[in-house]
């Protein structure tokens, strides 16, 4: 971003620095760091074109900020101002903390307000089917189809995100003792333990994952494709998409509401919300409790179905005798 006449305190250098500090120093994800670099940039653009000819940090105050918001809010949603906003927030402090601003400009900005979406996820009889799926009742068990009930029992069963299925190596597989060790979110590693059907599919797997191995473009890989090549992020989405059809009938399933399926499931069968923090890697116990209100709907749905007191609420409310 910088070129060679800007002065060492100019935003591009410091933007440089901040990209740096996000991929080395938090050894946050290459997907992350970029989302950070764009919504900066989009900031910087605009600060260029109000703070011409020079521009540095010192310039930049609170109401720009404003002003930058104020212009996104012209054609961007909510959640997009609010993930831009976090973003400045983030860069700021960076800058404040290493001496470069007295104070952030961004710290007593007011977030927009959301409205919280609470997370897809199927039923317990509906994921049933879709585990399913890969495999028909005719025998016909290829590879391909074995690996592929294996990733959406990990994905369902053992609650991983796409990211960290596609991210699993050989190494991170303990069959003997029933666990995989995920790297996840900030790189964090986590130990996560393998249901039953989790283990069994994933040992099946790995006995036919010879035939996919091919001119072993990835050998290291525990999930490959037809050309001996890791698995991507988008084909898992694809995959899932196809067995949801197949298996429920749900053409909107994706990746992540087998990961919701897993949790709301398991709190639904009696699992401490802690142990559920855990096995999913969440970094604050907040981003679990979604899951409650997700089963508090649930139960409120079942009552009004069922209990015999909702249905005279319901004749009392209509006049009915």
């Amino acid at each position: 971003m910088s070129t060679s006449d800007e002065a060492p305190d100019s935003l591009s250098v410091w933007l440089e620095r901040f990209g740096r500090h996000l991929a080395d120093e938090r050894r946050m994800s290459p997907h992350t760091v970029a989302a950070y670099t764009r919504d900066l940039a989009a900031f910087a653009g605009f600060a260029r074109e109000r703070l011409a000819p020079r521009i540095s940090i010192e310039r930049i105050d609170r109401g720009l900020l404003r002003a930058f918001l104020g212009k996104l809010a012209e054609t961007r949603g909510p959640s997009t101002i609010a993930r831009k906003l976090s973003s400045l927030r983030g860069f700021f402090a960076y800058l404040e903390r290493y001496g470069a601003l007295r104070k952030s400009p961004a710290a007593l900005l007011a977030s927009p307000r959301l409205r919280r979406k609470l997370p897809k996820f199927l039923s317990a009889e509906a994921a049933a089917e879709v585990m399913q799926a890969p495999l028909p009742d005719d025998g016909e068990h290829s590879a391909e189809r074995v690996r592929d009930a294996a990733m959406l029992e990990l994905m369902y069963g053992s609650g991983l995100r796409v990211s960290e299925l596609v991210g699993l190596d050989l190494e991170h597989v303990a069959l003997g003792s029933r666990e995989l060790r995920v790297l996840g979110k900030g790189r964090k590693e986590r130990m996560v333990p393998l249901g039953s059907k989790a283990h069994a599919a994933l040992t099946a797997c790995l006995s036919t994952r010879p035939l996919l191995l091919k001119d072993a473009a990835d050998p290291r890989a525990v999930f490959l494709g037809r050309r001996g090549r890791r698995i991507s992020v988008r084909w898992v989405q694809a995959l899932v998409r196809r067995y949801g059809i197949a298996g429920a009938g749900r053409p909107d399933l994706h990746p992540h509401a087998l990961r919701h399926s897993c949790a709301t499931h398991m709190l639904e069968g009696g699992a401490d919300l802690r142990a559920i923090q855990e096995l999913l890697g969440h970094s604050s116990l907040s981003t679990t409790q979604r899951y409650t209100h997700v089963s508090m709907d649930q139960l409120l749905s079942v009552y009004d179905r069922a209990h015999p007191l909702a249905h005279a609420r319901k004749r009392r409310s209509s006049g009915d005798p």
